[in-house]
């Protein structure tokens, strides 16, 4: 959240469409030139209109002058009030102004016709400052018309750059905030095109009031004046949450299936006995079925916040997203995913590692003592959808509530890491950790990190359950693997579309 926020007039506050096409007409007319499609003189409304008729029309600059006149002529009495707010534009500056933020107008549009048109609308109370071009010709440029508006805003004080952005629907209003060396927020709404804004390198491109809203206001939620002991708890109650239903329903269904076991159909498959026939426990299929049970009720008592996190997050995703990611970024992402699970475990097994952990050579027994079909939907779809909603659907936006964005990437794998319970899994769990947050951070959609997550439990298990691994059990194929991760990591991060 940025506290100084300069707007743009036309194209992004109001829609001055019919006002400045029919006045361009009538200066056009007063050289001979007749042009009734006011859709073909949208050009005009944004940048200087000297500069517009020179462009467009191949006016020398005298002429120019003489039809900005002519412009003008009809614009001071008619053509100011052919304009209407954008939907939802007075209910945005009331909530920026509500949160404290300070507002300005710097529009290439003469000062004086600003302030009548902000006064018209009722909306001139929200702003601090409002700077335009003069009728002399002077702040001819967006450059000289926004520099004007951070000397109005700061005065004598240095000028918190980093604390400023600048709004505009066209190309001049970016090329006008990054010479100034402000961040330009840019709105395909008005009369610049996505392709336009992001030729001219906008920083960030909405494409709605709702959006710029949601954009501006973000990270100034009543949630960010938490505590730190409330803040810890909104991390941990999920945590606990989860935990409590896990065992509960495990702890249930378990002293069902003991009681009911005698009584089921093939029940050799689900359960122990002893030489007398007396039910000793669950098998491997039955602890799998019993482990996935549970996943399955902790998944559900965090699936409605999940949802609502995981939905807030997509949408606010959308505005730091300009385009798919093409095919080969998931391609890229795929590589790297395999390379690291494959490569981090043959790591743990050459460096004996594994063999050091009596709790994770435990978890790995039980685990792969399943029939493979059942330990792949218990451990490979329903733990990791389960964890996923936990970990990075609740934990990891709660963080990034009130941390930066790498530092929530770190805690939240960390935590991932904890959750495990044993080295080995741990330090396995926050490298991956680390992987999938940061693919939901670079393609902004849950399902990547779920699928990752997916992906590597059902390679993982199948190398181990079916003794695949020993096939590959080398220094070389390790090297390949996680050369794979850190190069896919690497090219992605080129590939880079977020913006």
């Amino acid at each position: 959240m940025k506290k100084y926020l300069l707007f743009d007039l036309d194209g992004t506050l109001t829609d001055p469409k019919e006002g400045i096409c029919t006045c361009v007409q009538y200066a056009l007319a007063s050289f001979g030139i007749e042009e009734p499609d006011l859709d073909k003189l949208e050009p005009f409304i944004g940048p200087p209109l000297k500069d517009s008729f020179m462009e467009f029309y191949q006016m020398s600059e005298e002429q120019a002058k003489a039809a900005v006149e002519k412009y003008r002529e009809r614009f001071r009495e008619q053509g100011i009030f052919e304009n209407r707010l954008y939907q939802g534009i007075p209910n945005m500056l009331k909530m920026l102004n509500a949160r404290g933020m300070t507002l300005a107008v710097a529009s290439s549009k003469p000062e004086g016709f600003v302030r009548q048109i902000l006064e018209h609308f009722k909306i001139a109370k929200y702003f601090k400052v409002v700077a335009g071009s003069g009728l002399d010709g002077s702040r001819g440029t967006k450059e000289e018309v926004v520099r004007a508006a951070l000397r109005q805003l700061f005065g004598n004080k240095p000028i918190e750059r980093d604390n400023v952005y600048m709004i505009g629907d066209r190309r001049f209003d970016v090329e006008g905030a990054h010479a100034v060396k402000v961040e330009s927020v840019g709105v395909t709404y008005g009369y610049g095109s996505m392709e336009e804004l992001k030729a001219a390198k906008s920083d960030y491109i909405v494409r709605s009031v709702e959006e710029l809203q949601y954009f501006l206001l973000r990270g100034a939620d009543e949630a960010d004046k938490r505590t730190g002991t409330q803040r810890m708890w909104q991390i941990g109650r999920p945590f606990l949450l989860f935990f409590l239903m896990k065992n509960a329903v495990q702890g249930l269904v378990g002293f069902l299936l003991m009681l009911l076991g005698g009584g089921l159909p093939g029940g050799e498959f689900w359960f122990e006995s002893d030489a007398q026939g007396m039910l000793q426990g669950l098998t491997g299929n039955g602890q799998a079925v019993l482990s996935a049970v549970g996943f399955a009720g902790g998944g559900a008592i965090l699936w409605e916040s999940a949802r609502n996190d995981i939905t807030e997050r997509k949408y606010g995703s959308r505005i730091l997203h300009l385009r798919k990611e093409p095919v080969r970024c998931y391609l890229i992402l795929g590589m790297a995913s395999v390379g690291a699970a494959v490569g981090l475990n043959l790591l743990f097994e050459l460096l004996g590692i594994t063999q050091s952990s009596e709790v994770y050579q435990q978890t790995a027994q039980n685990q792969y003592a399943a029939w493979l079909p059942i330990g792949l939907v218990c451990y490979g779809l329903i733990a990791p959808i389960a964890e996923e909603l936990l970990f990075r659907g609740v934990i990891y936006h709660e963080l990034r509530r009130f941390v930066k964005t790498p530092s929530a990437m770190v805690i939240s794998a960390a935590l991932f890491a904890v959750y495990h319970g044993n080295s080995v899994q741990g330090i396995y769990a926050f490298v991956m950790g680390m992987l999938m947050v940061y693919a939901y951070e670079y393609f902004g959609d849950f399902k990547i990190p779920a699928a990752i997550h997916i992906g590597a439990n059902v390679l993982v298990y199948v190398l181990g359950s079916t003794k695949a691994a020993a096939g590959i059990m080398n220094w070389p194929v390790c090297i390949i693997c996680l050369f794979w991760a850190v190069a896919g990591v690497y090219f992605l991060n080129k590939e880079k579309a977020v913006m």
